[in-house]
């Protein structure tokens, strides 16, 4: 049997196919989240699943559905979605969810999402653990009859209830590129947007998990580049680059500038609370620009700080009831979507609020754009805690907390430096007033690693 230690992430399972993870690895996990979740609630009869488009899903599927089987329960398998389908499955089907995908990661790769009934979130302190000890020790056969498989089609269902967001009439007839990278955006994202009277193309539609064209990676600037340029060849109002399975969306405006992910979470969370009549809570990961709670005070609601990673964020929507969250890495959590993230209702929110503003992206963004920042730097290091350990000696006058890694605030500039849950990188994330402090106060920061 395989490392599980070695495929089990902070937030999901992730490895190489079949060195790493294979079908016999699927099975066990399929038997041992079904053990988990029926144990954590006897009222779970069944579990839904799905997969992106990596030719190492359909082998992976069915043998993570036979584990499942095997430990009485029912599988739904929804076939080939997104992620953000699936977890709309898991929540309208009110069932545990998994599904295989590596997301950005490259063709080699393939992993699994879970999530509870409901779609409330699986992590590695709130369940990933136990389902990875029980696959790891196998679990002790079930003495029931085994569960059967159905095949159900959501996709028509997915599509009205991410049109829900927003009124339709208000929509103009945009010109939008969308990028899906041959990811499951080449899926979901006519399924939604087709009929609504954009003018909308599509880049790199076909499913295809070798990702020919390009890496299924749009946080990458460089996997933007083809996106950019058709944005600017066509004269488009915006353009979507999507993830691998199609959870993110960045944006792009009508000059070939990209948004960042702070960007975009400011603009959904100003839109959520206006609605919601300027009030409520928005939760935002730790890394977002300080634009982000200026910009949730500013519109009424109150700003919460999260730690890094979807389990943090959902749990953290739940205790205070948000109505939308954030992070800069561009996964967009609503709360009318069983508190999921979703790239989808993201995009056709943001054009919506185009069409109704009448003006540029590029000007539509600007209230939400007030500082400049470094993105994300890795450095690989031996000891990143030795590392964190010294900077914040040498920044100890200043304000500190250690809610993820290590964040100092210095009034007019600001840097977050956490350690990497799989590699020996610490990535460092800062702020300032203008490019060029961010250049030296990047180069202060770093000369305290070594």
């Amino acid at each position: 049997m395989g490392d599980f230690d070695a495929i089990f992430k902070a937030y999901d399972v992730r490895g190489t196919v079949p060195d790493q993870f294979d079908a016999a690895m699927a099975r066990q996990i399929g038997a041992s989240f079904a053990r988990f979740v029926h144990d954590e609630d006897p009222s779970v009869a069944r579990v839904v699943v799905a997969r992106d488009m990596r030719p190492s899903g359909v082998e992976m599927v069915a043998a993570f559905s036979e584990g499942a089987c095997s430990q009485g329960l029912d599988v739904v398998d929804l076939g080939l979605a997104s992620t953000d389908l699936l977890y709309f499955g898991a929540g309208s089907l009110d069932a545990p969810g998994a599904m295989f995908t590596a997301s950005h990661n490259p063709a080699q790769y393939n992993g699994i999402k879970f999530c509870r009934s409901g779609a409330r979130p699986i992590g590695e302190e709130s369940g990933l653990t136990e389902i990875r000890d029980g696959a790891a020790r196998g679990v002790t056969p079930f003495d029931g009859p085994v569960g059967t498989i159905e095949r159900q089609d959501l996709l028509s269902a997915f599509a009205d209830h991410v049109r829900s967001f927003i009124d339709i009439s208000a929509l103009r007839p945009l010109k939008v590129i969308a990028d899906t990278a041959n990811g499951m955006g080449g899926l979901v994202v006519p399924a939604v947007l087709d009929g609504l009277g954009l003018d909308l193309e599509i880049l790199y539609p076909e499913l295809d998990g070798t990702f020919p064209n390009h890496p299924a990676d749009p946080i990458q600037p460089e996997n933007q580049r083809d996106l950019m340029a058709r944005v600017l060849e066509v004269g488009a109002d915006i353009g979507l680059a999507f993830d691998g399975d199609a959870d993110r969306v960045f944006l792009v405006d009508e000059q070939g500038v990209g948004l960042s992910g702070s960007t975009t979470t400011a603009i959904l969370a100003a839109t959520l609370l206006d609605r919601a009549g300027g009030s409520g809570s928005v939760i935002y990961n730790l890394i977002c620009s300080k634009a982000v709670p200026e910009v949730i005070l500013e519109h009424g609601g109150t700003p919460i700080r999260s730690r890094v990673g979807h389990s943090f964020i959902k749990a953290e929507m739940a205790t205070h009831d948000a109505v939308f969250g954030g992070e800069h890495s561009a996964h967009y959590y609503f709360a009318d979507n069983y508190r999921a993230d979703s790239g989808l209702i993201a995009a056709i929110i943001v054009l919506e609020q185009l069409s109704i503003a009448g003006i540029p992206l590029s000007e539509f963004r600007r209230p939400y754009e007030r500082y400049a920042a470094s993105g994300e730097i890795n450095t690989k290091v031996s000891d990143a805690a030795e590392v964190i350990a010294r900077v914040a000696e040498a920044y100890s006058d200043a304000a500190q907390d250690h809610l993820d890694g290590l964040t100092v605030d210095l009034g007019h500039w600001w840097f977050n430096l956490r350690p990497s849950n799989t590699e020996p990188l610490l990535r460092l994330n800062l702020e300032a007033p203008t490019s060029a402090e961010v250049t030296a106060r990047v180069d202060e920061v770093r000369s305290h690693f070594t």
